[in-house]
């Protein structure tokens, strides 16, 4: 089983009360910063728009079974990735894979704000941050 795909009991593991509430407003204080940093950093608009919700494409791989799911899902739902790109683009100079990485990272803080987590192998439902959707 992949590392990404958290194989713990989710109903031990998960999340809650007052807790679940800080890492919400958390990960709405990473969507605010990103989308501030983007702003400064003069992105476009548009591009933001168009790419906000790209990452979530990566629920296609729950067509491959929860495992796989939650693994492609939590591969692309972590702040290292962007991180590292956006760390890349300073040292490179690139300004437009610091946006691609601001858009990505406010993508990541948004879904934690929600209440979004990454996933257990257990089910796309199953997160860090508690149960989402209809009750199994």
């Amino acid at each position: 089983m992949s590392a990404l795909a958290i194989s713990a009991a989710p109903a031990r593991a998960a999340t809650t009360g007052g807790v679940a509430l800080l890492l919400r407003l958390e990960g709405f204080a990473v969507l605010a910063a990103a989308v501030s940093a983007f702003a400064w950093l003069g992105g476009s608009w548009p591009l933001f728009a168009v790419l906000l919700l790209a990452p979530d494409l990566a629920m296609i791989g729950y067509r491959f079974g929860p495992v796989v799911g939650a693994a492609a899902y939590n591969a692309v739902h972590i702040y290292l990735t962007p991180a590292a790109l956006g760390a890349a683009g300073l040292a490179l100079g690139a300004p437009t894979m610091q946006a691609l990485a601001l858009i990505w990272i406010a993508h990541i803080g948004l879904d934690r704000a929600l209440g979004y987590g990454l996933k257990y192998a257990t089910g796309f439902g199953d997160t860090h941050l508690g149960r989402i959707g209809r009750a199994a």
